[in-house]
């Protein structure tokens, strides 16, 4: 019950750094800029005291753990598998404009006689 408590203090915090946005129309845009930031860092934080908010923030480290165990692929090895791609869409561009020309030829002209 109380995280739920915690959660909706932290929505309520966002709701209101939003509202603050439209409430200070007339101020200069950082401020209300920095309005909303107060809002989003005072529900983030509140949502951080929260179990759920702990688990989170212990699967996101977890999860950039695992991010730097990744073998990333080198420049070259990039800019090889892009070709491949680029190539292939456009082998198989040409491939459906035959078939789509060849369908065209065959339904239009031999079928139903509609020469152009």
């Amino acid at each position: 019950m109380a995280d739920k408590l915690k959660f909706s203090l932290a929505l309520l915090l966002l709701v209101s750094g939003i509202a603050g946005f439209y409430y200070l129309g007339g101020q200069p845009m950082i401020v209300r800029v920095l309005a909303v930031l107060a809002g989003l860092t005072a529900g983030v934080a509140m949502a951080w005291l929260t179990v759920p908010g702990r688990r989170f923030v212990g699967f996101s480290r977890e999860a950039i753990v695992e991010t730097k165990k990744v073998v990333w692929p080198t420049r070259r090895e990039t800019v090889q598998v892009t070709g491949i791609v680029f190539a292939f869409v456009l082998v198989m561009a040409l491939v459906l404009w035959a078939t789509d020309k060849g369908l065209e030829w065959v339904l239009y002209d031999i079928i139903l006689g509609w020469k152009k």
